[in-house]
């Protein structure tokens, strides 16, 4: 549930380093600092839409809360764009740009994305000689889209307002040992439901 995913974004805040005892040492730093979530990056989030979702746990908490409102697939797509823009042998191309367009373009995708039909109907016609930029102008209309509408709900959402908020702040003794309990029975389930 959405309240269920809220806490577990909040864990990823107080994530304990004790859960990376079992990788190298070299594995253990990397992961070490990157799992570290400081309030300033967090406070970074509101700043715009890009550095949200240019920012590993800012990209999984927006995620989360596209998911809670069934539109994951704006973000999904995005995702996917960028995946694709980083292909480097041509003959992957087609198949790769196939693979999005019957996803999230074509008129019987299964995560069909919101676009006017002009934007459509060029990256149809992209989709003859498939280059890097062929879904650019798509992946800019769901961006802004994004931008216009769902971020700023996120923004205003407990999948941001709790991450922003200080440790402690209107949490009682009681909440907070609940919310410390469910957040150990989580940790197992965080990197999957929130990657």
């Amino acid at each position: 549930s959405a309240k269920d995913m809220k806490h577990r974004l909040g864990f990823l805040l107080q994530k304990s380093d004790s859960c990376d005892y079992s990788s190298s040492q070299g594995k253990k730093e990397k992961m070490s600092s990157s799992q570290r979530l400081s309030q300033e990056e967090v406070r970074k989030w509101a700043d715009s839409l890009e550095n949200l979702i240019h920012h590993e746990r800012g990209l999984a908490a927006f995620r989360a809360f596209l998911k809670s409102e069934y539109s994951e697939e704006n973000i999904e797509f995005w995702v996917s764009c960028e995946e694709y823009k980083k292909t480097k042998s041509p003959a992957k191309l087609s198949p790769k740009a196939r693979k999005i367009y019957d996803e999230f373009i074509s008129v019987q995708a299964t995560k069909e994305v919101n676009l006017d039909s002009c934007t459509r109907e060029k990256t149809s016609h992209n989709m003859l000689e498939p280059t890097l930029s062929c879904f650019d102008e798509a992946q800019r209309k769901i961006f802004t889209l994004m931008e216009k509408d769902s971020y700023r709900r996120f923004l205003k959402s407990p999948y941001y307002l709790d991450l922003v908020s200080p440790p402690g702040a209107g949490c009682g003794p009681e909440s907070c040992k609940r919310n410390h309990a469910h957040s150990l029975d989580c940790n197992s389930n965080i990197i999957s439901q929130c990657a």
